[in-house]
C-alpha cells in the first residue's frame, strides 16, 4: 500500500478507535445501568436483535468479548434470570440462547435511557447530515448494507430499547 492511501486511512482508524474510546467511558460512567455492566447490557442488547434464539457463537461475533469471558458471562445472567437457555432441536449438544420476558423489561429499560444519553452526546458534536454520513462509512467498513435511504431507521430510540 502506498503512503499516501496508507496515512489517512491510519489517521482516520485512529480517530475512530479514539472517539469510540472516549464516548465508551462516558457512557460507561453514567448513572443509568442499574446493576448491571455496560458489557452485559450489550449481551443483552444483542440477543434483544435476534428474532430467535442463538447459539453462543452467533453471540460472540456482535460482542467484545472472548468466548469464554461470554459463556461466564451468560452464566451470571441466566443465574439472575434475564437469559434462558434452550436445547437447540437441529443439535441436541448445542444450547439456544434468549431472552427472558426480565431480561427483555432490563434490556429495553435501560435501553431508553442510553439511546438518549448516545443521542445527547454525538448531536452535540456532530450534525444530523454527518451522523447519516458517520452511519453510512461504518456500515460500510463493517461489510453491512447501507441502511441511510428512505428505509433506514433514524432518530428512532426504539432502535436501542
Amino acid at each position: 500500500m502506498r503512503r499516501e492511501t496508507s496515512r489517512p486511512a491510519n489517521d482516520a482508524w485512529e480517530a475512530l478507535l479514539s472517539a469510540h474510546a472516549v464516548l465508551i467511558k462516558r457512557f460507561a460512567a453514567e448513572d443509568i445501568w442499574d446493576d448491571l455492566s455496560m458489557r452485559e447490557y450489550d449481551v443483552l442488547y444483542t440477543l434483544s436483535k435476534s428474532a430467535e434464539p442463538v447459539r453462543i457463537g452467533e453471540l460472540s461475533r456482535h460482542v467484545l468479548l472472548s468466548q469464554p469471558a461470554l459463556s461466564r458471562m451468560v452464566d451470571r445472567l441466566a443465574e439472575r434470570g434475564l437469559v434462558e437457555r434452550s436445547a437447540d432441536p437441529a443439535d441436541g449438544r448445542c444450547v439456544r440462547l434468549s431472552l427472558t420476558g426480565a431480561g427483555r423489561a432490563c434490556q429495553r429499560q435501560i435501553g431508553r435511557r442510553h439511546a438518549r444519553s448516545v443521542a445527547r452526546a454525538v448531536t452535540a458534536r456532530a450534525s444530523a447530515g454527518e451522523l447519516r454520513q458517520l452511519e453510512a462509512i461504518c456500515r460500510k467498513l463493517a461489510g453491512e448494507p447501507d441502511a441511510t435511504g428512505p428505509a433506514g431507521n433514524h432518530g428512532n430510540e426504539d432502535t436501542w430499547s
